[in-house]
């Protein structure tokens, strides 16, 4: 596999995700409310309508779904790009590939942009600094469910390559 074309795309895939990001998060958009911990959600709840931010619900599965997806997508274009050409090759590219986005996210993402950029600051909430920068509570998503969730467009990812190559 092309090691170059590898950190290229961990670079754009670094892009791709913060772009997502942004315009998800913050203010009154509430696509990934279900990502903010559980005191700010409390919270915002007060002065907003409920909706349901439980991991199984149905409106939180379908957008992990949706998401899962969308990862794979991306992931395939970037193994072939990168090279792969069995089910290994594709599946670690993507499960390395997730693992540098979800430590992207957990120690840039979440505690240096959304615990200090009011731009991610629910309306309603923008007073709770101390909420807003619990390390902890990103760190365990990583690690659980993060690693779990990334299994699942990594074994995509991997099954796709071998069918195609």
């Amino acid at each position: 596999m092309n090691m170059p074309v590898i950190m290229i795309e961990m670079l754009v895939f670094a892009l791709l995700f913060t772009v997502m990001c942004f315009k998800t998060s913050g203010g009154n958009n509430m696509v990934q409310i279900e990502n903010y911990p559980p005191d700010i959600q409390e919270e915002y709840f007060k002065t907003h309508k409920r909706i349901p931010t439980a991991p199984l619900t149905k409106s939180v599965v379908v957008k992990k779904s949706i998401a899962i997806l969308c990862f794979a997508v991306i992931l395939v274009i970037m193994a072939l790009l990168a090279g792969a050409k069995t089910f290994t090759q594709g599946f670690l590219l993507a499960f390395g590939m997730m693992a540098w986005i979800g430590a992207y996210d957990t120690f840039f993402m979440d505690w240096v942009l959304f615990a200090n950029m009011k731009r991610f600051r629910l309306e309603g909430t923008e007073h709770m600094d101390k909420a807003y920068h619990q390390k902890w509570f990103h760190l365990k998503g990583m690690l659980f469910p993060g690693s779990v969730f990334a299994l699942i467009p990594a074994a995509i990812v991997g099954l796709i390559v071998m069918l195609i190559r």
